[in-house]
């Protein structure tokens, strides 16, 4: 059984995540801006899970959620961020402000529990962090290109932060979900029959969490979707823009 912190998971796939790594046995930090969910599964899980007020966006309060995780677990195992921001408009309409603000939460945020994480996880020689990723960041989709790039570069800062720390027996992976039926993703163009279950995709990668592989996926099916998108991106990306539009013409009709 693992320690587990994870930055994002008072709703969607972050939440069902947790609450299925606490049946199985896990202890949960969890750090969000809001608690609500989570405070609920405290009252069945007592001391296994600890809620956290903390936003990714703010470095001291990253640093304070790992401190008292570790305070209150003794250590932390395999470290999450999980917290996502994403906006639906095209670059046109789009000011640099929104992608700052997009970069902040989704890439920075991951930097900063990177940073405050590994001097700990190089101290026990041990550790595993994992970054929640998107298909688009891979493939691009259209009016989503603040969130895509983020996405993009968490991919690029794993492969990185996992080189240098290899030595230390520390490992980098990404979750890869598919779209999914969650608030975060009501903006796509995409109907809600073409996206996943929330509980699904979030108890399919709780139960694949120790997996070796860099691509951690909730399913086998969505594992050989990467795979396919990571050797033809822009046909990928292309042919899913074009579905999307198919899609909601007849809605606008």
């Amino acid at each position: 059984m693992a320690n587990i912190l994870i930055v994002g998971a008072d709703q969607g796939i972050g939440y069902y995540l947790v609450e299925r790594l606490l049946e199985s046995g896990n202890k949960a930090a969890v750090l969000d801006i809001q608690i609500n969910a989570v405070e609920i599964l405290k009252e069945k899980y007592q001391e296994a899970v600890l809620p956290i007020i903390a936003d990714a966006r703010n470095l001291s309060s990253i640093e304070n959620g790992v401190r008292r995780a570790i305070e209150h677990f003794g250590d932390i195992d395999i470290a999450i961020h999980n917290a996502c921001l994403c906006t639906f408009e095209s670059e046109h309409d789009t000011g640099y402000e929104i992608y700052q603000n997009v970069m902040d939460v989704n890439y920075f945020g991951a930097l900063r529990l990177a940073k405050t994480v590994l001097p700990h996880m190089r101290k026990a020689q041990k550790g595993r962090i994992i970054f929640t990723s998107s298909g688009v960041g891979i493939t691009g989709f259209s009016n989503i290109s603040p969130y895509a790039s983020s996405k993009g570069a968490i991919e690029s800062l794993a492969k990185c932060l996992q080189l240098e720390n290899a030595e230390y027996g520390i490992t980098f992976h990404l979750f890869h979900p598919p779209l999914t039926n969650t608030k975060s993703a009501s903006g796509i163009s995409v109907p809600k029959e073409f996206k996943a279950e929330a509980k699904k995709v979030g108890y399919g990668l709780a139960d694949h969490i120790w997996s070796k592989k860099f691509v951690i996926c909730h399913s086998a099916f969505q594992a050989a979707q990467m795979k396919f998108s990571y050797r033809h991106p822009l046909f990928i990306g292309n042919m899913m823009t074009k579905a999307a539009k198919n899609a909601i013409e007849p809605e606008k009709k």
